[in-house]
């Protein structure tokens, strides 16, 4: 018995350092992130030339039962100051509610005023999204392809802002920043916008003005026909084919163009359920897209290994909740362990873990608030604690997500439902598409309550350096799951 608990004790701490020291790496690396993106933070691209003669461009309208705003998205990209003699609109419609009627209606309208316009329905979701920007590009006429997921509102002069960097023949997708139409709607909604924003506002950025590999996020940008077909086209193996395919064409040697300034609103999930479907699909697609492409990134001698480690943190970013998950699940046998041999507090990895993680994330996103919101930071900047929150309270979510992709578990392209929700006044709870609770709500609550529980401890204690972490833990995994369950009853979130 007593090897027994020698060996537990041996095998439960390295576990816990590894993953400590895993998920410190990844906070010194956004530490990186915020200093190569200062020295850049300035920088804007410039298109090499002009063309004389503009070139055509096809718009695909990727949907899947977007009753609510279809005919919005066909309406917005139909107010798109370009020739329209140059323009070309695909609505590629798998849906099998009213969507199709809905679409098909707004399509002839626009086709009668002289859109070339057409809507291309399938009987099948094969390949889902993939699959259908597949069937679009066998008629798609533009030199240039351009894509609008169902969320988006696209600016009017998008095009007029974009077409001119496809002048360098060299340049094969270009994508734009996302803002949001609706972050002042719930807690859920601003917290969205915040995680958002850190992505495109600072690694976005970062990535791209350090000539790093970055990634299309598979709306609101332009791809080269051509170099969606010499990078291997649309493929349907990962969850993340916009990840898998942007990532393929830098290999190939196509340049990618980010521009932090040009803006594409879209709505952000108000659904609990959906933002954690969205979420586990993001995860698992990164992670089949890291088992897929990071052997091939790494044996290749022409690419330096700045460009070969940020691509590895890149597709970390969403493996790393398996550490995390490892180091919460961890947290209280190594808390028996070091008080039965006498050192209760691990001050070096707990403090590399503070310092390295935990501060390395809320100046990330103190700086995101900051850049995003120049006029207004302050308001969000109240929010950074609890958009950190409610990322711990997805752990149980992604970390699922990552092991299904290990496994090689399949699963479809569960779409995130839209409802037009533009503003606080708007309905959604009582329409179609509401998500269901899923089985990992029990374990948040679980886990939740067990977090309570020990910083109700840690307070009887004295032991109040532990709160705020314990009390950030328990409130994300309590709030994610709360939430959870009422949504999937039709209540509404604050």
């Amino acid at each position: 018995m007593e090897y027994f608990l020698l060996g537990s004790k041996i095998l439960v701490t390295v576990a816990y350092v590894l993953s400590l020291l895993l998920l410190c790496s990844l906070g010194i690396h956004r530490y990186y992130l915020l200093y190569i993106y200062s020295r850049k933070k300035n920088n804007v691209p410039k298109p090499k030339g002009h063309f004389s003669k503009l070139p055509k461009v096809t718009v695909q309208l990727p949907v899947y039962n977007e009753m609510y705003v279809v005919e919005r998205l066909i309406s917005s990209v139909c107010e798109i100051d370009y020739p329209k003699e140059l323009l070309q609109i695909q609505v590629l419609d798998d849906s099998d509610d009213k969507t199709t009627e809905i679409a098909n209606r707004s399509v002839q309208y626009f086709k009668d005023i002289g859109f070339d316009i057409v809507c291309i329905h399938r009987d099948n979701r094969e390949g889902y999204k993939a699959g259908a920007l597949s069937e679009g590009l066998k008629s798609a006429e533009g030199e240039l392809i351009t894509i609008f997921d169902a969320d988006f509102i696209p600016p009017k002069d998008f095009l007029k802002k974009t077409v001119d960097y496809f002048y360098d023949s060299k340049v094969g997708i270009l994508q734009v920043r996302w803002g949001h139409v609706n972050p002042e709607y719930s807690i859920l909604t601003k917290a969205q916008s915040i995680l958002l924003d850190g992505h495109f506002m600072i690694e976005q950025s970062s990535r791209f003005n350090n000539g790093l590999f970055f990634n299309f996020n598979g709306t609101a940008g332009v791809l080269r026909k051509s170099c969606i077909e010499t990078s291997g086209g649309w493929q349907q193996d990962t969850l993340t084919e916009d990840l898998d395919l942007s990532y393929r064409a830098q290999l190939e040697g196509w340049k990618l163009i980010y521009l932090k300034d040009l803006i594409a609103d879209a709505e952000v999930p108000v659904d609990m359920n959906a933002f954690k479907s969205q979420q586990h699909r993001w995860a698992k697609g990164t992670a089949q897209t890291a088992i897929k492409l990071l052997p091939r990134i790494f044996k290749r001698d022409d690419l330096s290994i700045k460009i070969k480690a940020e691509a590895l943190f890149h597709f970390f970013g969403y493996i790393s909740y398996l550490p995390l998950l490892m180091l919460l699940l961890l947290m209280f046998p190594m808390g028996y362990f070091w008080q039965s041999v006498g050192i209760k507090y691990s001050v070096v990895f707990n403090m590399a873990a503070i310092l390295a993680g935990t501060l390395s994330f809320v100046l990330f996103y103190l700086m995101t608030v900051f850049e995003a919101h120049r006029d207004k930071w302050y308001r969000y900047m109240l929010y950074v604690p609890i958009t950190l929150s409610i990322g711990v309270g997805l752990t149980i979510n992604n970390a699922k997500a990552v092991i299904e992709a290990f496994m090689g578990k399949s699963s479809g392209f569960v779409r995130t439902p839209k409802y037009a929700v533009t503003s606080k006044a708007d309905v959604w709870i009582s329409r179609n598409y509401v998500s269901s609770k899923q089985l990992t709500v029990m374990i948040e609550i679980t886990l939740g309550i067990i977090f309570l529980v020990r910083m109700l401890y840690a307070v009887s204690e004295g032991d109040y350096g532990f709160v705020p972490f314990l009390l950030m833990l328990q409130f994300g995994f309590l709030y994610v799951a709360y939430y959870s369950f009422l949504h999937s009853r039709g209540k509404k979130i604050i």
